[in-house]
């Protein structure tokens, strides 16, 4: 018979259990820092040799990294996406620009379509309050914080489709453009006109999802996309204008 003794799970394993499901469903974010030992063996109701066995096991397995002095944090797994040499590789090549905006374009537009229908009411309520201190940076002219509200943002919308493979593959996406591998994101939000576009699309995109439709929100996705896309390849452009526009000035004045 397909029977075995049941078996009194250990505390640690419990413990182990509770992290690793934290940290799979993106609460907790590489680089942050747990409670204090005191602290996270009151809140787990567990001994502090129980919770120790724990962290030393979620450790030795990569999940964990432990700082002298400073406490345990979530490891930088997602580091480890792509190799140092493809990512010199990727900042190097135009084609990896608009390669990677196409893949964004799909798959965000079916992480929108995903959470509009999948989405509980409080996955709607961050999308939301992300957008609120988005038209508040807004206000600001702040394109730091722009720039960053608007990754906060999209990467809620991905939270909110409960796709734990497309989260984790999207936040390693997300840390190469926050570095500025692919393109300078805050130098989009310098311009007022695309300032104002970039937020009503992304006001756009927030309707759609609070109204749970799924071929809005991916609609919408896939036209702020399109626009950024479009933006970039028209910056590039004039750059390059603006390059051979000096050559030529430099080459008349010396005439």
């Amino acid at each position: 018979m397909p029977f075995e003794p049941i078996q009194q799970e250990k505390i640690s394993h419990g413990v182990m259990r509770q992290i690793e499901e934290l940290i799979l469903r993106g609460i907790l974010r590489p680089g942050e820092r747990l409670p204090s030992e005191r602290e996270l063996s009151e809140r787990m109701g567990v001994s502090r040799p129980s919770l120790r066995e724990a962290l030393a096991d979620l450790q030795d397995r990569g999940l964990l990294a432990s700082r002298a002095g400073a406490g345990v944090y979530v490891a930088d797994v997602l580091g480890s996406a792509f190799s140092p040499a493809l990512i010199k590789l990727f900042a190097s090549h135009d084609e990896a620009v608009f390669d990677y905006l196409s893949f964004r374009r799909d798959m965000e537009g079916l992480a929108a379509e995903r959470a509009a229908r999948l989405a509980s009411d409080t996955d709607l309520k961050v999308i939301d309050t992300i957008f609120t201190k988005m038209e508040a940076a807004h206000q600001k002219r702040n394109p730091s914080d722009e720039a960053r509200l608007d990754a906060d943002f999209h990467l809620s919308i991905i939270e909110a489709s409960h796709n734990i493979v497309m989260l984790h593959m999207m936040r390693s996406m997300y840390e190469l453009l926050r570095e500025g591998v692919f393109y300078n994101r805050a130098i989009m939000f310098k311009q007022r006109m695309t300032r104002d576009a970039l937020l009503d699309q992304h006001r756009a995109i927030n309707t759609a999802l609070q109204a749970r439709s799924p071929g809005g929100a991916r609609a919408a996705v896939e036209e702020h996309l399109h626009f950024v896309k479009t933006a970039l390849s028209d910056q590039q452009k004039a750059d390059r204008n603006e390059a051979f526009a000096q050559k030529r000035f430099e080459h008349e004045i010396k005439r």
